[in-house]
């Protein structure tokens, strides 16, 4: 018994290891792709960094474009978790308004993350070489956040709360409204910096537009005799 307990710590200490090695690639790697590009890094080079050797690498990794994937895809589902979690509010108030704009401040927060914004112009720039890349990179950015948004403008159309007869396009339109003008400007500026005032003004802009095209309207006029 003390040995199968003894054998069950040492696994549990090998997994810790492992995923401390896994950690420290993925941490390396991320910063070499960013220092030096896709094409620029390399396998030796991000083994050097992490203080493992290149096998070690290859043994939690197959290659450099799966490695490159992982990166994307964990920041992308990282800094777009808290939006996600937020979304339930729009169910829970009869203030749409108010929802809509606590919603759109979320939304426009990850533009406060600098990893995704550079993480973006990389994906971008390396889309004829993975195309794949570009399409999942959409589908869990964008592409979730507008399937999301879409259900609950759904929700919200049958509740009497918005008037509107395409969720999904509504959605489309919600999430550009927020994020264009200043997801147009950190692309082509990576120096740009934002305050919280300024992406606040932006979500409160695009909330206004939004309802100003999709609110419920209290009173309707009276057909004309």
């Amino acid at each position: 018994m003390a040995s199968l307990k003894s054998r069950s710590a040492a696994d549990r200490a090998s997994e810790t290891r492992s995923a401390r090695k896994r950690t420290a690639i993925l941490d390396a790697a991320t910063t070499a792709f960013l220092e030096k590009g896709y094409v620029g890094t390399s396998m030796d080079e991000i083994a050097t960094r992490a203080g493992v050797s290149k096998p070690t690498v290859y043994n939690h990794f197959a290659d450099k474009e799966e490695l490159f994937t992982e990166i994307v895809l964990r920041t992308i589902d990282d800094v777009g978790q808290p939006f996600y979690d937020s979304i339930g509010t729009l169910d829970d108030t009869d203030d749409v308004e108010a929802a809509l704009g606590r919603l759109a401040r979320k939304l426009g927060a990850i533009l406060e993350e600098p990893l995704l914004l550079q993480l973006r112009r990389l994906v971008i720039g390396e889309v004829a070489r993975f195309p794949q890349l570009g399409r999942t990179y959409f589908e869990r950015g964008a592409g979730r956040t507008i399937d999301t948004l879409a259900s609950e403008f759904a929700r919200l159309s049958q509740a009497g709360r918005l008037e509107l007869s395409d969720p999904r396009l509504a959605a489309e339109q919600f999430n550009w409204l927020v994020l264009s003008i200043p997801l147009n400007r950190a692309m082509f500026d990576p120096d740009v910096n934002f305050d919280g005032g300024e992406l606040e003004a932006y979500a409160e802009e695009a909330v206004r537009v939004f309802l100003a095209a999709y609110g419920a309207r209290r009173r309707r006029r009276s057909p004309s005799k």
